[in-house]
């Protein structure tokens, strides 16, 4: 069981700095989250290379 590490991530929709938990053993899945502002689904994706989280709209189809 790994530990979960939180980070701050912004919003593409609101701009909002939301807090996130990530689990550092699912680098590189990719999984939707609403903003816990504006409610609009985020599209996340931890980073093999640093541990990042990159998002995306949902109606975009790149990070």
């Amino acid at each position: 069981m790994s530990d979960l590490t939180e980070t701050q991530v912004d919003c593409p929709y609101c701009g909002e700095s939301i807090g996130i938990l990530v689990d550092p053993s699912e680098v590189g899945d990719e999984y939707t989250e609403d903003c816990q502002v504006c409610c609009q689904p985020i599209v996340m994706r931890s980073d093999p290379m640093n541990g990042s989280v990159a998002v995306r709209r949902e109606d975009e189809t790149t990070f």
